[in-house]
């Protein structure tokens, strides 16, 4: 479970939402989203927020945290060319 990035499965099981519908409601097929929940590849960062939007739950919920003294903190690493901007 070291591998697991995010915790998509966890969450989607918990708001008793099947990946189906989120791949429908996010424009991507199935087989992706498939791929995001057994951790074989990772949404973007863009679509990690679609997901936390649609789900009702913070970014960092979908996340595992990589730093074992602080779970509760999830570091990212953006570009400055993905962060919205509400101006």
């Amino acid at each position: 479970m070291a591998n697991d990035i995010n915790r998509l499965k966890i969450v989607l099981t918990e708001k008793k939402v099947k990946s189906k519908w989120l791949a429908e409601q996010i424009g991507k097929d199935p087989a992706t989203v498939s791929k995001w929940c057994t951790n074989t590849s990772q949404p973007s960062l863009e679509c990690l927020w679609q997901i936390a939007e649609l789900l009702h739950v913070d970014i960092k919920d979908l996340l595992n945290s990589n730093c074992v003294d602080e779970p509760e903190y999830v570091y990212l690493r953006v570009a400055s060319s993905q962060l919205k901007q509400d101006v």
